[in-house]
């Protein structure tokens, strides 16, 4: 089951603080989407990168919404928890 992202909170640098649906929560580093660059290249700028919202229609943390991280992704990265079986990376 799909966790949708509800509340987002800049930490520092890269990361963030991210509430899910079920009420956990977490800190996610972005750095490493950044450094993959295509889409994510936009999020060096921290300016930018600080201007993150929650479309709540899709219960995703979006920039703009131009760019996203599945929320099954940020998920398990903010909760330790395993990816769904039928997700694939």
């Amino acid at each position: 089951m799909t966790q949708d992202v509800v509340a987002a909170q800049y930490i520092n640098d890269y990361r963030l603080e991210l509430l899910f649906e079920d009420g956990k929560k977490g800190i996610v580093d972005f750095c490493k989407y950044i450094e993959k660059g295509g889409v994510f290249e936009k999020l060096k700028n921290l300016e930018y990168f600080k201007k993150f919202s929650i479309n709540t229609e899709l219960g995703i943390l979006t920039w703009y919404n131009e760019v996203d991280v599945a929320p099954e992704v940020l998920y398990s990265e903010a909760t330790g928890g395993a990816l769904p079986e039928w997700f694939e990376s």
